[in-house]
């Protein structure tokens, strides 16, 4: 059976809060908190399916705890080859709706040029409402958008659902 890795970077505890219900949707599962868990590159190759996990800041940045390790992997370009990987992240669509969850795609973007599978976990973009968003590509996300500030009520039904996906998409 594939091993699954979920590292969440969260500031607010929306992305930490997704991934806790992730972990439940998943047997032989490990979940690292980026600032917590976190020790090297290497803790990733432990698994055989990455969840990733950050929310979203200014521009479409990724989390903080999440910039040492990117920097990381730029520069030391590990080989993801074999992984299959998707991403999720929190996101307010009302009061950050011009750059909504839009740190998804760069993740997806660095872990894909690592050789990473990141074909899974497309989300559709039905049900929210924002301005823009680096993370849609061809009418979905790129990943599982949570918004804990203005939709609380569909996270846990999200999550759910996103994580049946996965499975069936990646044969787990």
């Amino acid at each position: 059976m594939a091993s699954v890795g979920i590292f969440v970077g969260s500031s607010s505890g929306a992305t930490q809060e997704a991934a806790e219900l992730l972990e439940e949707q998943f047997d032989e599962v490990e979940l690292i908190n980026m600032e917590e868990d976190y020790d090297d590159l290497d803790q990733f190759d432990e698994f055989d399916v990455l969840l990733i996990g950050s929310s979203t800041w200014g521009q479409g940045d990724p989390q903080r705890d999440w910039v040492d390790p990117l920097y990381e992997m730029e520069n030391d370009t590990p080989d993801f080859s074999g992984k299959k990987v998707a991403f999720f992240g929190a996101g307010d669509q009302d009061t950050h709706g011009e750059e909504f969850v839009s740190a998804l795609v760069k993740f997806k973007e660095l872990f894909a040029k690592l050789g990473a599978d990141t074909e899974y976990g497309y989300w559709p973009t039905e049900g929210y409402d924002y301005k823009f968003s680096a993370a849609e590509k061809d009418g979905k996300f790129v990943g599982l958008p949570i918004d804990k500030v203005n939709q609380e009520d569909l996270t846990e039904e999200r999550v759910e659902a996103w994580a049946a996906q996965i499975k069936q998409e990646m044969g787990l």
